[in-house]
């Protein structure tokens, strides 16, 4: 079944280049011009990805965000008319998984989504490590038995961690292992991500999931609380 992507934007212009690029790489995608019949949509229809702009009226992309992230893990892709690393930390710290800046290549934009989908469908074995397990076939996180709603970045990162336990990871290289190479993203970005993590966690009993090492990065945690 194609990829469906629910394309949030209030200038039908910008639907409309979205929507031919992704009809071109084969997906399917459904259009709303607010935030409010966005959360219509994915109460209603199974939505891969969500690409949500931030400045629309009635309902910004960020309200738009909080609300999605309270009842659904759907990656979400920020478009915003700046290239502001302050709406981009605010946004992260709202569960998005990437952005991409206005004017944006539409080319750029479909490998930007393929790649968070690629996260997210990530397949592998289950993982253990104190009372955390993480089981990538089903993207299902677990303290104990209590399950933990990570966005596909958040659960990569921790993937990140889980993989290598008892090394302290630098910020730049999960940046690198979880965007690519060649993004431009700085570390307040694994910052908000771990931020988010921890506070998932801590609301299950888990308050020492990721530890951080100063001057040097993070490592996973004991996960023994």
């Amino acid at each position: 079944m194609a990829t469906h992507v629910l394309i949030v934007d209030d200038d039908p212009k910008i639907r409309d280049i979205i929507r031919i690029a992704l009809d071109a790489a084969g997906m399917r995608t459904t259009e709303a011009s607010n935030g409010e019949i966005a959360l219509t949509h994915i109460a209603r229809e199974k939505i891969d990805l969500v690409v949500l702009d931030i400045g629309m009226p009635r309902m910004d992309g960020f309200d738009c965000c909080k609300a999605i992230r309270s009842k659904s893990d759907v990656p979400v892709l920020f478009l915003t008319a700046r290239d502001d690393e302050i709406d981009r930390v605010l946004g992260f710290q709202l569960g998005a998984d990437d952005f991409v800046p206005k004017p944006f290549s539409p080319r750029e934009l479909v490998l930007r989504i393929k790649a968070i989908l690629s996260r997210s469908r990530a397949t592998g074995r289950h993982q253990h490590h104190g009372r955390l397990t993480l089981d990538a076939a089903g993207h299902l996180c677990r303290i104990s038995d209590q399950t933990l709603d990570l966005t596909a970045t958040e659960f990569q990162l921790l993937a990140c961690l889980l993989a290598r336990p008892d090394h302290v990871h630098d910020r730049n290289q999960l940046i690198q292992a979880i965007y690519g190479a060649n993004s431009t993203m700085s570390g307040r970005t694994i910052d908000s991500h771990v931020r988010n993590i921890r506070a998932k966690a801590g609301q299950v009993g888990c308050d020492d999931i990721i530890v951080t090492v100063h001057g040097v990065g993070i490592k996973l945690g004991p996960c023994s609380l």
